[in-house]
């Protein structure tokens, strides 16, 4: 996500950076590419325009371009005013004192409103929170079978109505359900359209009257660009909503709407999907967010997501090992598969500081998940002795390996320079503070 765009401030920050001094000159051109820059990504106008007013009036202030690294100000600038029009901070989901605490969940077909009602559901369990799914959904064929079918994967009971209630006894009587259970929150999934309509927002204001919710969240997706915006814009206008969660942001390599949707409607951005394992949603940090698209990383979500995946016996075993010199390809193969837990790879490394320009120099084998499958597939054909000493393969071992993996010999040797290298970064990290600060991420 956001990968033209990134791409784009990026180069125009690093000129900016190249520079002793800054001119007003300097400045109008830089504002000028951004402006081009927000625009291509289908960022609202009026917010491009905004945006860039601001930067410049705080951007040629006198103390500025006179200061040490006033590039690294105007980054610093951007930043923030970046972050503002995002939202300013983490807008956490509403809770009352009553019990359940009720989601209502809005939005047009395609949104991916009911595959999102479950992923919240499971982000809620996952941080010690109860909850039941209710699926009111009673127009869109095989609704109710979806959301029933993802309540099953993630252990999570989907009420369902009887076959002759209304979309308002269903949703009532699923928020009863939940009071019942116990629940601390109830999850109630709703029919969208093709596109907005009248009997949908009368049918969506009568059930919000009927639930009392302490959430009315919009699920749009973030492909429609500025149409995400009118929908939100809309829904805003007739239902009243606390908050938006954006699916499908990992496909849309622009990501103008995201930029957009919170300055247009004043309606925070809760959570954002990336991609479509039922995982896939993660709170929304404005801050973060804004760092990812300035290239600059975002390094608590890196951690966040290292301490969720890594298993923390295993971390203090590799650590022996390094400590020892004793990694070798079973421990190799094993934290491919950890990684593997953190999503696609693409993403994680969005998050690592400074590689956004590396990564757009790498082709895609070398980032995508086929190539981790690959190297899977080449470990999983050696003998459990040469995973252990890789230094006895040699020519007839290597078209061995081959043949069992489906791959050719060079690929072979590419694996096993490629594990050299990382041996030769685990003698170095085992020797130095690196160690340390590694492990001490994944405790």
């Amino acid at each position: 996500m956001f990968e033209s765009l990134s791409g784009k401030l990026t180069s125009v920050f690093q000129r900016l950076g190249n520079k002793g001094r800054l001119t007003a000159k300097d400045v109008d051109e830089a504002l000028r590419e951004i402006r081009l820059a927000l625009l291509e990504a289908d960022v609202n106008f009026k917010v491009v325009r905004g945006f860039v007013d601001r930067i410049r009036e705080r951007a040629l202030d006198e103390e500025l371009l006179k200061s040490i690294g006033p590039g690294q100000q105007v980054v610093k600038i951007t930043n923030e005013e970046l972050t503002h029009i995002l939202g300013g901070g983490h807008q956490a989901l509403n809770s009352t004192e009553e019990s359940p605490d009720v989601v209502l969940m809005v939005g047009l077909n395609g949104s991916g409103k009911t595959t999102t009602a479950a992923k919240l559901a499971l982000h809620l369990k996952e941080s010690g929170q109860n909850t039941n799914l209710v699926a009111a959904d009673l127009h869109r064929p095989a609704a109710i079978e979806q959301l029933e079918t993802l309540g099953k994967q993630i252990e999570i009971e989907v009420y369902r109505g009887a076959p002759e209630a209304t979309t308002i006894e269903v949703a009532d009587a699923g928020v009863k359900r939940a009071r019942d259970l116990g629940t601390d929150w109830s999850i109630v999934d709703t029919a969208g359209r093709f596109q907005i309509d009248d009997d949908l927002m009368k049918e969506l204001e009568s059930v919000k009257k009927a639930i009392s919710p302490s959430e009315t969240i919009l699920v749009v997706d973030a492909m429609t660009g500025q149409d995400a915006v009118k929908v939100a814009e809309e829904f805003q206008a007739r239902i009243g909503l606390t908050g938006v969660i954006l699916t499908k942001l990992d496909g849309d390599a622009r990501g103008g709407s995201a930029i957009s949707v919170v300055a247009v409607t004043g309606v925070p951005i809760k959570f954002i999907g990336t991609g479509e394992r039922v995982q896939a949603l993660e709170p929304f940090h404005p801050d973060r967010l804004a760092s990812r698209i300035l290239g600059m990383g975002d390094v608590l979500s890196l951690i966040e997501k290292t301490q969720e995946s890594f298993d923390h016996r295993q971390a203090a075993e590799l650590e022996r090992k390094i400590r020892r010199s004793t990694f070798d390809l079973e421990d190799f193969v094993q934290q491919l598969q950890q990684l593997k837990k953190m999503g696609p790879l693409g993403q994680v490394l969005d998050m690592v500081p400074g590689f956004s320009s590396v990564k757009g120099r790498l082709g895609e084998g070398e980032l995508g998940e086929d190539q981790i499958r690959k190297t899977e597939a080449l470990i999983y054909s050696m003998t459990p002795e040469e995973r252990r000493r890789p230094e006895i393969i040699g020519g007839s071992r290597r078209r061995r390996i081959a043949k069992g993996s489906g791959t050719a010999p060079q690929d072979v040797n590419t694996l096993l320079n490629q594990f050299r290298q990382v041996q030769k970064l685990m003698k170095q990290m085992s020797s130095g503070k690196g160690l340390d600060a590694f492990t001490r991420m994944l405790k």
